[in-house]
């Protein structure tokens, strides 16, 4: 067996996810920020490009990259669990068939989003802090900053506000990222004109991106309103669906374009990051095999 052939049967490690969506974050964190302003602005219309400008002027370029150590605690609590889930029972139990793909993929978004919530959290209420005024911006210094504060002026059951609509919305994200990538995968690989390689897993992340983004965006909405709210201001998931249905059928889908033009290139990095560190610093199959024996 070649070295190409060895290089690609190996396997991710548990933690590879995490890494792969932390780097993922480094790069997109500016559209995300700009995807939770355009879904917690309630009146009036503003263009991305009007946003993005404003921000830029009255702030500075940096400001785009407000709430960064949140987004790293959340991917690094979040996506390590759904992928360290999804991978560790995928590889141990041969899970090849795409219903069960699907299942394990759920289960492993369920778990992570919960987990994520506190992170979650911190993340919306840092990004959201650049457009309210300076006397009630809440002014985490950083993502620990923001968790203790919360712990002590709210309580800990506030940490997991939202936390029904961010596991929702994580089985579904879940769903269309890694058990559509490795389905979209093996069909490209099938084909027999598509190797293991940088464009494959191009194609395959750019597609399962969309799917994602179309399944996810209604319940990533409603979270953002959510953990964005003042203690008090909603009285129940339900409050918060008619407050957004205030808006029409379309409320529900407010920052559609930047949550693809965020989620596309954050998928694309995550899985071709992911696969990089699987090529080069995996395990082969033989090798946990050796290590049980």
């Amino acid at each position: 067996m070649t070295d190409k052939s060895l290089r690609e049967k190996r396997l991710a490690r548990w933690y590879f996810g995490g890494l792969a969506s932390a780097g993922a974050a480094c790069c997109t964190h500016p559209l995300d920020l700009l995807k939770v302003l355009l879904q917690t602005h309630q009146e009036g219309k503003l263009s991305l490009v009007q946003l993005t400008v404003h921000i830029v002027k009255k702030q500075g370029f940096l400001a785009l990259y407000n709430g960064l150590s949140a987004s790293l605690l959340r991917q690094l609590t979040y996506s390590t669990t759904r992928f360290a889930i999804y991978e560790v029972v995928k590889q141990n139990y041969s899970v090849d068939t795409f219903a069960g793909k699907v299942a394990v993929a759920a289960a492993a978004g369920c778990a992570g989003g919960f987990v994520g919530t506190p992170g979650d959290m911190v993340n919306v209420r840092m990004q959201n802090d650049i457009k309210l005024p300076a006397e009630k911006r809440r002014n985490y210094k950083h993502a620990l900053d923001g968790l203790i504060r919360v712990y002590k002026e709210e309580g800990i059951l506030r940490l997991f506000s939202g936390a029904t609509t961010a596991s929702s919305r994580a089985v579904f994200m879940t769903v269309g990222q890694l058990s559509f990538y490795d389905q979209i995968k093996v069909t490209l690989l099938n084909s027999g004109y598509f190797g293991d390689n940088l464009t494959t897993h191009f194609l395959s992340s750019l597609m399962a991106g969309a799917i994602a983004t179309s399944l996810t965006q209604p319940l990533d909405v409603l979270k953002t309103r959510a953990m964005n709210a003042k203690p008090g201001e909603f009285s129940s998931l339900w409050a918060i669906i008619v407050h957004t249905a205030k808006l029409g059928p379309m409320g529900f889908f407010k920052g559609y374009v930047p949550a693809f033009v965020r989620l596309a290139p954050q998928t694309i990095l995550t899985f071709v990051f992911l696969e990089q560190l699987r090529l080069n610093l995996g395990y082969l199959p033989l090798q946990k095999q050796q290590l049980i024996n």
